[in-house]
This record gives C-alpha cells, structure tokens and sequence, in this order.
C-alpha cells in the first residue's frame, strides 16, 4: 500500500461558487494513493493517522492547485515578444516559433521546459493548443504522463492563412486528430481535446471534420477561438459572408457544444452570448493576453450574472505570464477598469475550481475534497516584505490573500504535489 502523506496548513476549498468557501486555519489534507483521502481540523487528521507522514506548511494556505483552462505552450520561448496587434504578433512570432515543432526533439524539450515553468508557479492543470505536427501533441502528452500530471492538448488545425509548413488538409487534419485521440485521450490523467485554431485558418471544409469528429467522440472536450479583437471578427465576417457572426462560424459546422472551450470572447454579439449560455459552453478569460495585446475588456460579471461558465487562463505566450496569481491580478484590474471589480474569492475560485468546471473537470480537481485527485499547492501568504507587510495588518483570509494576489509570483508557491507527488518545495 502506498503510504498516507498527511499535509499540515490553512485550507481553502470551495464547495460550488465563490461564496461557498470553508477556511480552516489550522486544517490539513490526507493524501492516499494520488488521491485526497480526507480533509478537515489538522489536529484530528493527525491523531486519526498517526502512521501518517507529516508536512507541516506552518501558516501557508493549502489549495487545490491552479487550472489553467487556455495556452498555448508551443509558445513558450517567445513570450513576451514586442508590440503586435493579433494578426500581426501571429505572422511575427507565433508561426515562426511553431514551424520548429516539426522536430520532435525541440517539441520535447519545450513541453518539458513549459511544464516545469507552470508548475513551479503552482499550475497543475493545463488545456494547451499544441501545433500542426502530431508531434507537438506527442510530447506534451508524454511528458505530462510521466509527471502524473492531467493535462488536455490536441493537434492544432490550420489548412489557410498560415505559412507554408503550418498547414494541414480538411483530410488530414481529421485523421491526425482521430489518431492523437485514440492513442492519448483517456490514458492516466490526460484528455484529447479537437483544436481548430479559429475561422481565419481553416475552411469552411476542415470546421466541418472538426465538428463531424467532435460529433463521433462527443465526450472529448473542444478548444477555439472567439471574438478576441475587432480587426479579427471583421476578418472572419469577409472570409464567412454568410454567417450571422463570428460564433455561427463555428456552430454552423458543428463546434458548439457544452463541451465547448471558446478563448477570449471579449466582443460578443447579444446573440452569441445568449447561445453559449444555452448550450452550457464556457468562454475562457485571458486577461494578460487582452491587455497585452491589446484586445479588450472582457465583461466578466455581466457574463457571470447572466448564467455563463467562465474559464480563467493565462494564454502563454499572448499572455505574458506563466502565472497564475499574476492573471488574478490581471482579472481584477480588468474588472476594474470596466466597474466591476472581483472579489479575493472570486479571482481564487475561477483560477480552481472555476477552471475546473470550464473543462469539465470538477468532479476531479479544483478543490480539497475527499475522493479529489490530489494536486496541492501551498501559499506563503508573506512570500516577500512588500507583500508581509500589508497582509500583517489583514483582518481575514481575504484580506490577507489579497496582496499575494496582486503582488504575488513563484516565491509566493511553497510547494506543490500534482497527483499526491511533490514535484516543489523542501519539505
């Protein structure tokens, strides 16, 4: 039998929504087999587990590590690359950097380096666009199973308006994808997921094998694009004069669904609002990546109000963060600047469990429940003097959260445990 590891710390799990959450500040998580085993006063784990090995994290908070519903990790090496709008920053930096993952090698290596980089800021969960090649998908897939890590990625499909040696076929897009999902989707903790890149890049012939594959393999999840930036929809309106708007594009072949994952969506039509909404799909909030390049301001609590699942992400490399406190913070200011700030709980809820829910993934991670897989992190709440100084003066959790949100980044993660292992910290 694999041994208990029984994990000492303030907890913070939400049972639902933002409002739902339990606090305990002197809580603990058991670990069993990968799994949490229970959850509760730390001092009662510990008297009820006494062949238990203990890590004791001191006053840090114990949570469900971050989920990261939208990246894209071929885009690791070029993040943070100067001044483009979305087309441009695509033609200038993106593409060039994806023609490299023809080579397996240099696919593997930056799959390895992306996940180590993720991790060690407290990202446990990742939905990834990989590229074109096979691949790509090949590489992150197995470095993620050799971690024991849930990970869900799918080849990238893209049959126009991209370089020479970054296009597939309507035809081989869907024979690709079929293949990569019937070896991957299902194994240990990895998921396939159908990935049209967006309208721009395929043709009204490869939306359709995308959606007839999504049809014959309808528990997959499906990762796209939407209504990021306002030269981009007018693009999609000349390219689709038929359709009734950007999300029609999709839904017209088949790729709207509940299952569906719809990145950015900041310049929705009241039509493609209330259709996500009633077909129960999740749009995806990249706040880094909007400010970046310039995108937006997504209306996160008119679309909260009004029923939608939302998703939080940080869009490695649009966004310029592999962070997740530091999307927290770009969530916030976002929300500011549109009258509507988050709440600290709020802003930590969609990093977890919020995320979790978008993928459909709920019953499994983004919270610290029994019978959740047990991926941890663990929060120094005074990772830094700036941040300790104010969190001193915090008269609850929220308030003495807050400053890491915003001020926070890798000091601030402690440790992590992504399937009961701990790949960070000392303990």
């Amino acid at each position: 039998m694999p041994e208990k590891t029984l994990i000492l710390g303030q907890t913070l799990a939400f049972d639902g929504a933002p409002d739902s959450a339990r606090h305990d500040s002197h809580g603990g998580v058991l670990i069993h087999g990968g799994m949490i085993a229970a959850t509760g006063g730390g001092p009662e784990l510990r008297a009820a587990h006494p062949d238990a090995t203990v890590v004791d994290c001191g006053d840090a908070l114990l949570s469900a590590g971050f989920v990261d519903a939208h990246a894209h990790y071929p885009q690791t090496a070029m993040i943070a690359s100067w001044g483009k709008r979305l087309i441009d920053w695509l033609n200038t930096y993106t593409f060039p950097e994806e023609m490299r993952f023809a080579d397996p090698a240099y696919a593997a290596e930056i799959a390895a380096r992306y996940l180590d980089l993720t991790a060690d800021h407290g990202t446990t969960t990742i939905c990834s666009f990989a590229t074109i090649h096979p691949a790509s998908v090949e590489a992150l897939m197995a470095q993620a199973q050799a971690r024991g890590q849930r990970i869900c990625t799918g080849k990238t499909c893209m049959d126009r308006n991209a370089p020479e040696g970054l296009r597939d076929t309507a035809r081989s897009a869907y024979d690709d994808s079929r293949a990569l999902l019937e070896r991957w989707h299902g194994v240990d903790r990895l998921s396939y997921v159908i990935t049209p890149r967006f309208s721009p890049t395929s043709t009204p012939e490869q939306l359709e094998a995308m959606g007839a594959l999504w049809s014959e393999y309808p528990d997959c999840l499906m990762q796209t694009h939407l209504s990021e930036q306002t030269d981009e929809i007018a693009w999609v309106t000349s390219l689709y004069p038929q359709a009734r708007d950007y999300l029609d594009t999709y839904e017209a072949h088949g790729l709207l669904g509940a299952r569906g994952l719809y990145g950015h969506a900041i310049h929705l039509e009241p039509r493609e609002r209330d259709r996500l909404r009633e077909v129960g799909a999740a749009v995806v909030h990249c706040p880094t990546s909007n400010t970046f390049i310039g995108s937006g301001l997504f209306d996160m609590a008119g679309l909260r109000a009004a029923g939608q699942r939302v998703g939080l992400a940080t869009d490695t490399g649009g966004g310029s963060s592999f962070s997740m406190l530091r999307t927290m913070a770009a969530a916030y200011e976002i929300g500011q600047l549109r009258g509507t700030p988050l709440h600290a709980s709020e802003l930590w809820w969609l990093a977890t469990q919020g995320s979790a829910e978008a993928l459909h993934l709920g019953d499994r991670i983004g919270t610290l429940a029994p019978g959740m897989e047990a991926d941890i992190v663990a929060v120094d709440l005074a990772s830094t003097p700036a941040i300790a100084q104010r969190a001193a003066r915090a008269e609850d959790l929220w308030e003495a959260l807050f400053p890491t949100i915003m001020m926070g980044d890798d000091r601030a993660i402690r440790a992590v445990w992504i399937g009961g292992r701990q790949v960070k910290g000392d303990a």
